[in-house]
């Protein structure tokens, strides 16, 4: 009997190999978020901002993976650049950058340089992004209730200058994971610390991104959108949009 020759054998195994080999590693990552996020050393508000943070929904929306360079613009006491250590892995990096305005503050140093020593795989930024030094490095990078700042104190200008800071740090094809408190028409949400989702999405365009999709993975239909976000009724709980956005290659 002649042998059937099946060419498509070799293919097809590796096909499925590859699927289960990424499926081990998706399981490896997030047993390791899983340890990360329950460390004894992470600080407890962390842990308490989990539960209307989703980080692992995050991660994976942005479709962090192990190895990454990652970033956290305006890190503040640097939650997301947690996070990022965890999902990128001990051969990925974390770029934890702040600005002037958040490392005078007193005690920033001491804070810092112990979440540098307990993770080990993050190296921070201090200063405006484009000083950095890291232009075109970055796979992946978050801002988190940051853009209603820069957008409410200068406009679409302002708002499209500090996405396009991100843009020039992020390689071909790289991702930005635009996250902040949704704001209305009509009303004044520079007071409330909240901005609209559409000027988010028109200032991504101007800075030169496509807009790929949005989450309803930190949304919070409670929130009436007319009180301030450090209002008692949704401090820590507010809707919040996540956009996903990217460079063109």
């Amino acid at each position: 009997m002649n042998s059937i020759k099946r060419p498509w054998l070799p293919l097809a195994v590796l096909t499925i190999g590859g699927a289960a080999g990424a499926a081990a590693l998706a399981q490896d990552q997030e047993a390791r978020l899983d340890q990360a996020l329950a460390a004894a050393e992470r600080p407890a508000a962390d842990k308490t901002r989990d539960e209307s943070s989703n980080p692992m929904e995050v991660v994976e929306f942005l479709g962090v993976e192990d190895g990454m360079t990652a970033l956290d613009v305006i890190a503040g006491g640097g939650y997301w650049t947690e996070v990022l250590s965890a999902a990128v892995g001990a051969s990925g990096k974390v770029y934890m950058q702040n600005p002037a305005f958040m490392t005078s503050r007193p005690g920033y140093e001491e804070r810092e340089e112990a979440k540098l020593d307990r993770l080990g795989n993050v190296e921070p930024l201090h200063g405006d992004l484009g000083d950095g030094g890291i232009a075109g490095e970055v796979d992946v990078a978050i801002t988190s209730m940051n853009f209603h700042d820069q957008y409410n104190s200068g406009g679409l200008e302002a708002g499209t200058a500090f996405l396009r800071s991100i843009y020039d740090v992020l390689k071909p094809g790289g991702v930005l994971g635009v996250i902040d408190h949704v704001g209305m028409a009509g009303q004044d949400n520079s007071e409330l610390h909240r901005v609209e989702p559409e000027a988010a999405k028109e200032a991504l365009e101007n800075a030169g991104f496509t807009v790929e999709d949005e989450s309803d993975a930190l949304a919070n239909p409670d929130d009436p959108h007319t009180v301030g976000v450090r209002d008692e009724s949704v401090s820590g709980r507010t809707d919040k949009f996540l956009i996903r956005a990217r460079k063109p290659t």
